[in-house]
């Protein structure tokens, strides 16, 4: 009787404690097709089964503790899953699409730890059609740097109430050589109001290959600038986006060489990039296409092209089936290649088939 008494007295105050707890939310989505790879030299598995090809497959947590005065405490902890083999995403971080902890309040919110860059976010929600996944991914030539910053400070104004938002973003690059190496930062402006989104985005990333102090920086900086916008016409949505992008590092390039050629060429450092593209909603079927244009102003001019299409058909609301192809006509020794949400690809042409579901 005793240990009993003992025992209801202990798991008393836990039980009370969780009723209070703000609940946690588990969510997650898991991705998976048939990627067919055309053009890389014979180098790659050409035909293959992969994860997260139309969007990243996650598993992920997240909530919300009311604090008073209109104030909220948030978290989000989310882990990418290649679960064609069971691994982890992004080079193998436990949560490495996102890990966050911030307020909600009147003024905004402001999170704090790994996140998405603004100009990523600018491509893949307002300009590119096929939302930064399938083979018709905007992100294989559009110039973004890379999608996610650790270390970061981000504030989001609330929306006005003529449609305008803004957002800012900060990135400590914590190297012990220099304050300056891998620091980012950048800020977006925005309205949404009705049928019309558009989205101004500007970022620079610092990478100066400083490792010792002692032999001269290698400055390896890249700025983004992205214009974006999206109108709903009711029968179709189009999309159109101008991107500037300077330095090293400023364009999406696949440094391991696909095309296998002697010498390993270099990516853009100065480019203008054009996208138009359009979403046509029939019944259950979304039909999506788009164009982009890069335009490299270096010396070596490697321009280059994508064309893709695609659809996507909805099952149910969490469930659809896609399909889309891509290809990328590089001029001059360029290398872009077509790759998905997941994957930087390998050839300049692909074709994806798989299913989404979300949960």
């Amino acid at each position: 009787m005793k240990l009993n008494l003992y025992a209801l007295a202990l798991i008393g105050p836990l039980s009370a404690a969780a009723q209070t707890a703000p609940p946690v939310e588990v969510y997650g989505l898991l991705d998976a097709g048939v990627v067919a790879e055309r053009g890389c030299g014979g180098d790659c598995a050409r035909t293959r089964l992969d994860s997260g090809v139309a969007s990243g497959s996650r598993l992920g947590l997240r909530g919300r503790e009311e604090l008073g005065g209109g104030t909220a405490a948030v978290y989000t902890l989310e882990a990418g899953i290649l679960n064609d083999t069971g691994a982890s995403d992004q080079n193998g971080k436990l949560f490495g699409r996102q890990a966050y902890v911030g307020l909600d309040g009147p003024l905004g919110i402001v999170t704090l730890g790994r996140q998405y860059n603004l100009v990523y976010e600018t491509l893949t929600d307002v300009a590119d059609p096929f939302h930064g996944g399938m083979a018709g991914s905007a992100a294989n030539l559009v110039g973004t740097t890379i999608q996610r910053y650790d270390n970061t400070i981000k504030y989001q104004s609330p929306r006005s109430r003529g449609g305008w938002t803004g957002a800012a973003i900060y990135s400590f690059g914590e190297s012990p050589y220099n304050s300056k190496v891998n620091r980012a930062y950048g800020a977006t402006i925005g309205y949404a109001n009705g049928a019309a989104t558009l989205r101004v985005t500007h970022q620079r990333k610092n990478n100066l290959l400083d490792a010792s102090g002692t032999t001269p920086a290698v400055d390896q900086s890249a700025s983004n600038t992205l214009v974006a916008a999206n109108i709903d016409f009711g029968r179709f949505v189009a999309y159109a986006a101008y991107g500037h992008s300077r330095g090293d590092g400023s364009a999406p390039w696949d440094m391991t060489n696909p095309y296998g050629a002697v010498v390993q060429s270099t990516p853009s450092n100065n480019s203008r990039d054009v996208l138009f593209g359009v979403a046509v909603p029939m019944g259950a079927t979304t039909w999506l296409a788009s164009w982009i244009h890069k335009d490299d102003r270096s010396g070596a001019n490697r321009d280059a092209n994508q064309f893709a299409v695609g659809a996507s058909y909805a099952l149910s609301r969490r469930t659809d089936f896609y399909a889309s192809f891509a290809r990328i006509q590089n001029r001059n020794g360029a290398g872009y290649t077509v790759g998905n949400a997941s994957s930087p690809g390998r050839g300049d042409r692909a074709i994806t088939v798989g299913l989404r579901h979300s949960f």
